[in-house]
């Protein structure tokens, strides 16, 4: 488990990567929780002009992820998403923001299960309501 908010280390270590290319940004990333945002933007939208789902699975996918390794129990070597699940509820048009906290529901020695919830900032809104399960992954 890492100690403290570890959100500058994440930010920087997601440049170049599909999180860094959607300008994501991380208020937090700590043992047991994640918090982070985007700016709605063109890179952000399906071609109908509405948020892209793809998008907003990406903020939480990526703030359960980066939770989990900073929540990954002592000598585990990563871990890899055995399952997702995600209900939508509303969307974002360019120019609002799309924030999102993450929090460890159960950690385990095998698996880490995580709810997240986008938000759209603007209006106040929950956009998204997501539950993953993540195999934790030990040294052969």
């Amino acid at each position: 488990m890492l100690d403290g908010n570890q959100a500058a280390h994440f930010q920087a270590r997601q440049e170049g990567t599909l999180p860094g290319e959607l300008a994501i940004q991380w208020d937090e990333v700590a043992t047991g929780r994640a918090a982070g945002w985007f700016k709605a933007a063109k890179r952000h939208m399906a071609p109908n002009g509405f948020l892209h789902a793809a998008s907003v699975v990406a903020l939480l996918d990526t703030a359960c992820g980066y939770a989990c390794v900073a929540s990954l129990p002592e000598g585990a070597a990563n871990f890899t998403t055995i399952e997702i699940k995600t209900n939508f509820l509303g969307t974002a048009r360019e120019g609002e923001t799309v924030a999102c906290t993450a929090r460890l529901v159960h950690g385990g020695r095998m698996t880490q299960v995580w709810d997240a919830e986008a938000i759209n900032q603007t209006t106040g809104k929950t956009m998204a309501l997501f539950r993953c399960t993540q195999m934790v992954l030990w040294p052969r």
